[in-house]
C-alpha cells in the first residue's frame, strides 16, 4: 500500500497543529503582557496548546513513527511561517528596560 497520501495528510495536519500552537502563543503574548494576571494567561495557554499538540500528534500518527515525523515536520514549518507573519517585536519593546547592554 502506498503511504504517500497519508504522509502528505500528516504533514498538513502537523502544519495546522503548529499554526494553532504558535498562533495561540502569539495571541497569548499579545494579551498577557497587558493583563493584570499574566501568569494565569501564560500557564493556561501553555496547558491548552500542549494538550492540543499532544492529542493532535497522537491522533495523526496512529502509532506509525513515519507519520509522526511528517507531522513534526509540518509543525516546524508552521513555526517558521507564523514567525514570519507575526514579524519582529516593536523596537520600544526590545530596549524598554534600563538593565543590560546600552
Amino acid at each position: 500500500m502506498n503511504d504517500g497520501p497519508r504522509l502528505l495528510i500528516a504533514l498538513v495536519a502537523g502544519g495546522l497543529i503548529g499554526a494553532v500552537f504558535y498562533g495561540g502563543l502569539w495571541w497569548t503574548v499579545a494579551r498577557g503582557v497587558s493583563s493584570k494576571r499574566p501568569a494565569t494567561w501564560f500557564f493556561t495557554s501553555l496547558m491548552v496548546r500542549m494538550a492540543i499538540a499532544i492529542l493532535g500528534f497522537y491522533a495523526v500518527s496512529s502509532g506509525n513513527w513515519v507519520r509522526l515525523v511528517a507531522c513534526l515536520l509540518g509543525f516546524v514549518v508552521a513555526r517558521v511561517i507564523v514567525t514570519q507573519l507575526a514579524g519582529a517585536p516593536p523596537k520600544a519593546a526590545i530596549g524598554s528596560t534600563k538593565e543590560g547592554c546600552p
